[in-house]
């Protein structure tokens, strides 16, 4: 089955003629394309794989051993609680407010340990504030002592100018009681 182009020849342009050998090779039917393939030709098995049998033969019998152990364990919760109930029943008037005190015991117990963990996180928070903040204290007083010493020294000397001066200038102090 041969294609042909059927386009007129006015509209053959350069343009065309670049992109006509892409057309071709894109609509060529000189070998057929084969859409559909058999089995065989794929090569393909009609079976399951040796690997998938040999998975269900190694995990059936694991499985069905679960299964059986599963369901003989529903049926021994099941005769427990046929005989229990009875008894349940029986010592409710003591079963009921034991139950209610272990709960509370318990409840006091757990409630006590998570205010004791919150305490002691507290404490630790607070300890490693004051440790942080006392960390640059030394050096914070120094540089004080530093600005102290500088002012006193100025304070000095002027007081010495202006002993020497014999008072001739006014003070840079405000006069007392202002």
């Amino acid at each position: 089955m041969q294609t042909t182009c059927h386009l007129p020849r006015q509209h053959l342009s350069l343009l065309f003629f670049s992109a006509f050998p892409l057309y071709l090779a894109h609509h060529s039917t000189a070998v057929p394309h084969k859409t559909h393939f058999t089995m065989d030709e794929r090569g393909e098995q009609k079976g399951p794989s040796a690997s998938k049998i040999l998975a269900v033969v190694a995990v059936l019998p694991v499985g069905g051993t679960l299964l059986l152990l599963s369901g003989l364990t529903f049926v021994g919760s099941l005769i427990g609680l046929a005989v229990a109930t009875p008894l349940f029943i029986i010592f409710s008037p003591v079963l009921v407010p034991a139950a209610i005190g272990i709960c509370l015991a318990v409840t006091g117990i757990l409630s006590s340990g998570a205010f004791g963990m919150t305490a002691l996180s507290s404490l630790s928070w607070f300890l490693n504030y004051i440790r942080q903040v006392t960390a640059g204290l030394p050096e914070y007083l120094q540089n004080l002592s530093d600005k102290l010493g500088h002012k006193t020294k100025e304070m000095g000397h002027e007081m010495q100018s202006q002993a020497h001066e014999g008072w001739a200038k006014p003070s840079k102090r405000p006069p007392a009681g202002l």
